[in-house]
């Protein structure tokens, strides 16, 4: 390992602004909020880290680990102990120092604060709540906060956290038990799930909502849960000394008197925008399946707001991962279909089994889920536009959440044609084969049959593949055409 003192900040920046890009767990914020007029900055609902707000406006946050150092050796990460690597820190003043100067040239709209783990858990996460604080109190920053929570930190630490952050999360990392045991063995579904649930129980209190026992915190895939509480508890403990196991400079210890039992800013609300997690796809062998109906548990079990797949990279070239020779071996089509998919289940009532099943455990690289779902459920098509209810027409390829509504509203006062559902917004080239307006079809020729339909689907430049893979068996196409999933899915 390669440590580097007295590094200045912008050095700081771009080491440990690059070590941050892998994780992707940082999207809309989903909370307004704005100052009482005498702090800086607004927070608002329509989102950030380079996202586009509904009024086309590309919006964008500090996103930075305050250390690249790790006690951990997780396979998969830049950031493992045994890499030789250059190594540093931010303080809690530099982090503001950076937040506040971005944010006065209009350069970021809020901070998303993750963090390698130094000396223990509770270290690592008293310097994050170190600098939330700081920011909301000392600098009166009213600006978006997305907090990393650190799994094996004390819960008043995380209950702190919560005060100050918009949105927290606890990356789930790799979808079971057996994947952490095998390529993060430091870290357990336990150490993960509780904070997790804390956050869940802080979001409801806040709401005044009725709490979840913590007992239940389980997800499938949870056979061999390997506890660093019980079996690595030394590994914790060996880090740093008992009498600074709670502590960092400024919320408990040091320069300050201040306890965290008064730690609370003054309009008392827990983690408003909610909890995110993510998984790492195609580092160990789960199907789609498996990786779909664990982001359903947790969007049940969990409340959370978003599940972020990312594609797996071998950075560290570790011969027990899977080999990628050039880019191209990045399963980038594995993570789409399971971001549609995602949507699928957040947004337009679909359930993981409906998808996926044990017999089909993998999405196709031809087609959508969605286009998927619809032709290997012919029997409930077409769909007549000018009768269906509105959660009908959400099964139906080429017809989103907005287009649904809009054929809704429309239809109340007229017989909707092909020409107004164009005008509406809905993807005719995908929704023709699934639908009638007044009882017709938009072509005479059309047939509802599987071959027919995704033989018509599939791109002129793909069509040549199918051809050679399926042997007039159903297959699924590639959709890249469309990846504004809200509209048209």
């Amino acid at each position: 390992m390669v440590i580097q003192y007295d590094m200045d900040l912008t050095e700081k920046l771009r080491i440990l602004g690059d070590a941050a890009k892998f994780d992707v767990s940082c999207s809309s914020s989903g909370v307004d909020r704005k100052n009482n007029g005498k702090g800086i900055g607004n927070s608002k609902a329509c989102g950030i880290c380079h996202s586009f707000a509904a009024d086309g406006r590309c919006i964008s946050l500090l996103k930075i680990l305050f250390t690249n150092e790790c006690i951990f050796n997780c396979r998969y990460c830049i950031n493992r102990s045994d890499n030789d690597t250059v190594r540093t820190s931010f303080t809690p003043e530099e982090v503001c120092t950076l937040t506040m100067q971005f944010y006065r040239r209009n350069y970021i709209e809020g901070l998303f604060l993750s963090s390698g783990i130094t000396h223990n858990p509770n270290y690592t996460m008293s310097q994050l709540v170190e600098t939330v604080y700081l920011l909301r109190e000392k600098y009166h920053f009213g600006g978006y906060i997305h907090l990393k929570a650190i799994p094996g930190a004390a819960a008043d630490l995380i209950e702190a956290a919560g005060m100050y952050a918009d949105r927290m999360s606890v990356n789930l990392e790799l979808p079971t038990a057996d994947g952490l045991a095998l390529l993060a063995p430091h870290k357990s579904r336990k150490t993960i799930l509780t904070p997790m649930r804390q956050i869940q129980n802080g979001i409801y209190k806040s709401r005044e909502l009725p709490l979840i026992d913590n007992k239940t915190a389980s997800l499938p895939g949870s056979t061999n849960d390997n506890t660093p509480d019980n079996s690595d508890s030394n590994f914790y403990n060996n880090h740093i000394s008992t009498a600074d196991r709670f502590h960092a400079p400024g919320i408990i210890s040091g320069s300050s008197t201040r306890n965290l039992s008064t730690v609370r800013p003054v309009n008392n609300s827990f983690v408003p925008a909610g909890q995110s997690t993510q998984m790492i796809i195609g580092a160990t062998p789960e199907s789609d399946y498996h990786i779909v109906t664990i982001a359903e548990a947790l969007y049940k079990q969990y409340d959370l707001k978003r599940v972020y797949y990312s594609a797996f990279v071998n950075v560290n070239n570790d011969d027990t991962l899977p080999i990628q020779n050039d880019s191209s071996d990045v399963p980038l089509l594995r993570e789409h279909r399971l971001y549609q998919a995602d949507w699928l289940m957040r947004f337009y009532g679909f359930k993981s089994a409906e998808l996926l099943s044990p017999e089909k455990p993998n999405f196709n690289i031809f087609i959508d889920p969605k286009c998927d779902w619809a032709i290997r459920h012919l029997e409930h098509f077409p769909v007549e536009i000018n009768r269906a209810d509105y959660y009908t027409l959400l099964r139906v390829p080429g017809i989103g959440v907005n287009s649904a509504r809009r054929i809704v509203r429309a239809r109340r006062s007229a017989k909707l044609d092909f020409n107004d559902l164009k005008k509406i917004g809905v993807v005719l080239k995908r929704a023709i084969y699934f639908i009638t307006c007044q009882g017709h079809m938009m072509y005479t020729n059309m047939h509802i049959e599987q071959n027919f339909i995704t033989n018509n689907l599939i791109s002129s430049e793909q069509r040549k593949n199918y051809e050679i893979s399926s042997h007039d068996t159903y297959r699924q196409m590639s959709l890249f055409d469309d990846y504004n999933i809200k509209s048209g899915v």
